[in-house]
């Protein structure tokens, strides 16, 4: 019917409404920030009502997107609860995937592909320091990230040591080269505490990384985060920016894996050990899918922080 309402457009509504920004709605919701305007556009049309004013430079909720932004929500929570009466299991899961695109984004991205009936509601950037907390208090479900050692109550697996890389500015000398060679980063003012993945776990790596250059961390600057950040940084410093190999395009700059040594970073998926949920056997099949060879190889000479150099058996470079 024309004036029925979709709870898959009003689920758009709102999370564009929470971020006030199409673009980082759009990596929250894993889909083309073209098809989502389109369907912003749609609920517009159905309602007869624009809700949003967007300029260039802002989005904000108009006074009809204000109206509706208090029904969605109770809607959303109603449709949710019904559905999973019905279906007889626990509501919708909720997975903290650290950025938009990274590791654990692509393994919940199989989890939803292969299990399209089920929910999944996605935060980023907790890091495991600030995410076992909320997975004991059960106010989250699964997040990854580095192992957090025995914690009682959780369960974990290793998904992937994934090879880092560098963000270099596209005029930078080094970005010619089809490889970066570590030491070549020494003295170039190398920044490792920008992107979506720089958690207080991930510094803690990198520290041990660059322990040898005698970096100082209090000298360090607050976490830069977003892909427009992001950019804005890379120009403001035009400065290398130590990252994943699975870091998102960033306009000005080109990617590079970083060699001699190849640096792995130890990506984990960690749960509470009483959960038991469809959802939480769609993200295990979604890392034995993804989970092959490429990602658990550990090459020879690679460098691992500790203690997962030790648990992996090898010894750092």
């Amino acid at each position: 019917m024309p004036d029925d309402l979709e709870i898959r457009l009003l689920r758009y509504f709102v999370v564009v409404a929470e971020e006030l920004h199409f673009s980082r709605a759009a990596q929250r919701l894993f889909i083309a920030q073209q098809a989502l305007s389109r369907d912003i556009r749609r609920l517009e049309d159905r309602l007869g009502a624009r809700l949003f004013d967007r300029t260039t430079r802002r989005v904000e909720l108009t006074p009809s997107g204000q109206k509706l932004l208090v029904r969605a929500r109770e809607l959303i929570s109603l449709h949710d609860l019904t559905v999973h009466e019905l279906r007889g299991f626990a509501p919708s899961m909720t997975v903290d995937v650290v950025g938009p695109g990274l590791t654990p984004a692509l393994v919940l991205a199989a989890a939803r592909r292969n299990a399209p009936e089920l929910e999944f509601f996605v935060r980023f950037h907790t890091g495991t320091e600030a995410a076992v907390p909320l997975l004991l208090a059960e106010r989250l479900d699964v997040t990854f990230g580095r192992n957090p050692g025995a914690a009682e109550g959780l369960r974990q697996r290793v998904v992937r040591y994934e090879p880092l890389a560098v963000l270099l500015p596209e005029e930078n000398p080094l970005a010619e080269l089809a490889e970066i060679p570590l030491q070549e980063l020494k003295g170039t003012g190398l920044c490792y505490r920008a992107g979506n993945h720089a958690t207080p776990a991930w510094d803690q790596a990198i520290l041990q990384l660059l322990a040898p250059w005698d970096v100082d961390p209090t000298l360090a600057h607050p976490h830069v985060q977003g892909a427009d950040e992001l950019a804005q940084h890379i120009r403001d410093r035009n400065s290398p920016i130590l990252t994943m190999s699975t870091q998102p395009p960033v306009p000005g700059a080109v990617l590079r894996p970083v060699v001699d040594p190849v640096v792995l970073y130890p990506w984990s998926m960690i749960w509470r050990a009483d959960l038991t949920h469809p959802a939480l056997d769609a993200l295990n099949a979604g890392v034995d899918e993804l989970a092959t060879d490429d990602w658990l190889t550990i090459p020879a000479g690679a460098w691992l922080p500790e203690p997962e150099a030790s648990q992996a058996g090898r010894v750092r470079r």
